[in-house]
C-alpha cells in the first residue's frame, strides 16, 4: 500500500505563487504515474497535470505555461509548482499515482489518492 500526503497549500493572492508538494509512505513511488487533480466547489473534479517515472509530463492545455510538475525521487516526492494564480485556481488539489502504468491514462487508472490540500486564490 502505499499512503500519499499533499501539503503546501494555503491563501495567496492573485498572481501569486505555491508549491504543492505530494509524499508517498509506504513504498517508493518513483516509478509511478503520479498526477495532480482539483475540486473546486460545486464543480467536478478536474485533471490538472501528471508525470511518469520517465519524467514524461501532462498538461491541461489552460494551465501549460503556469503550472509545472516535477519529481524528486531522492525524497519520494512529486511537486506541482504554480504560478500566476487566479481566484478560478481556488480548489482542493489531490494527488493520485497509477503504479501498474508508464503513462498517463485518466484518474480512472489512479489507484492511490491523496485527501487533499486547499487552495484559495483571492482576488
Amino acid at each position: 500500500q502505499v499512503q500519499l500526503v499533499e501539503s503546501g497549500g494555503g491563501l495567496v493572492e492573485a498572481g501569486g505563487s505555491l508549491r504543492l508538494s505530494c509524499s508517498a509512505s509506504g513504498r517508493t513511488f518513483n516509478n509511478y504515474v503520479v498526477g495532480w487533480f482539483r475540486q473546486a466547489p460545486g464543480k467536478e473534479r478536474e485533471f490538472v497535470a501528471a508525470i511518469s517515472g520517465g519524467l514524461s509530463r501532462y498538461f491541461v492545455d489552460s494551465m501549460k505555461g503556469r503550472f509545472t510538475v516535477d519529481r524528486d525521487k531522492a525524497k519520494n516526492t512529486v511537486y506541482l509548482q504554480m504560478n500566476s494564480l487566479k481566484p478560478e485556481d481556488t480548489a482542493v488539489y489531490y494527488c493520485a499515482a497509477d503504479p501498474n502504468h508508464n503513462t498517463y491514462l485518466g484518474p480512472a487508472s489512479m489507484d492511490y489518492w491523496g485527501k487533499g490540500t486547499l487552495v484559495t486564490v483571492s482576488s
